[in-house]
């Protein structure tokens, strides 16, 4: 350590203090397990440990590439992605916009503890709430359907192809609130003198709201994008996992759901860990380009 090294440290070691324990923790907990990763690379084996199990090199990756099961999960995995991206963040957008032109502030905050309540609620909470109404004996949806005539309501946890719809839509229901108080933050920050300018130039609300108020957010909604598409592959494993059963499997197996079956139940740990970084890589990738995409396009970029 130099001199001048010396110097710094002394002048300003309660900064160094408070930084040390974050950062012994992200070595702990987040660098030093790194060195498993080597797992995916070998034929991994309890008994000999991570160091002394065999080198195979990309034989997992090939395996997982080659099996049947490569292509529907990740078809199911950027299905969910995909849909919940491309709905969740207009809706979010949405209400952020109605809630900044509300003028009573009464219900404006009234509105807000509606709708943002919801994301304090725990995922298998959220689950439980989402079979008992879609219960196809005594959950309110059957009583609706029952009311009209309809003696066998449809059992929607049982159907494959309204998974989707089922897990997008109540994710929106909980976290639409949440994505809107981002952006009423960014719209909180637009300067007054252009909602000024437009009233002069005899601006619309609507007007408004597409000339002021989006270009304003812009950089906010670009980088909730680029966030988005880097976890494209990196669906919530807990919600569609409770969600998941034997009728619906064929759209509700995904990355996630697959890796905790191979890993834990079925004990292929050198497999299981392939997978999953093989889903991180894609991820790193996936955001990267984004990203350098939305800085040569918009300017706004999240790196």
């Amino acid at each position: 350590m130099g001199f001048a090294m010396k110097r710094s440290f002394v002048r300003h070691w309660p900064l160094y203090a408070i930084i040390s324990l974050p950062t012994a923790f992200l070595i702990a907990f987040s660098y030093w397990p790194m060195l498993g990763v080597q797992i995916a690379f070998r034929d991994y084996s309890p008994v000999l440990g991570v160091w002394k199990s065999p080198w195979i090199g990309l034989q997992q990756f090939r395996s997982f590439i080659s099996s049947p099961y490569f292509w529907p999960l990740v078809k199911n995995t950027l299905t969910l992605s995909v849909y919940y991206i491309v709905v969740s963040i207009p809706c979010s957008v949405i209400l952020a916009i109605a809630l900044n032109e509300v003028r009573s502030v009464r219900f404006k905050k009234l509105v807000q503890m509606f709708t943002y309540a919801p994301y304090f609620i725990s995922t298998v909470i959220l689950v439980g709430m989402i079979q008992i109404i879609l219960s196809p004996t005594n959950g309110p949806l059957a009583l609706i359907f029952h009311q009209f005539g309809v003696s066998n309501p449809p059992n929607l946890l049982a159907s494959a192809n309204g998974f989707s719809s089922i897990y997008v839509w109540s994710g929106i229901w909980q976290e639409t609130g949440y994505g809107a108080v981002i952006y009423l933050a960014a719209l909180a920050g637009v300067n007054t003198d252009l909602y000024e300018a437009a009233k002069i130039d005899g601006a619309t609300r609507v007007q408004k709201i597409r000339y002021v108020d989006l270009p304003s957010i812009s950089p906010t909604m670009i980088i909730l994008l680029i966030l988005s598409i880097g976890g494209l592959l990196s669906v919530g494993f807990e919600k569609v996992f409770l969600l998941q059963n034997n009728l619906n499997l064929s759209k509700s197996e995904i990355i996630s759901t697959y890796v905790y079956k191979t890993g834990l139940i079925n004990a292929d740990f050198s497999f299981a860990s392939a997978i999953g970084l093989f889903n991180s890589v894609v991820g790193l990738i996936l955001i990267s380009i984004v990203n350098y995409t939305a800085r040569k396009v918009s300017d706004s970029s999240l790196f």
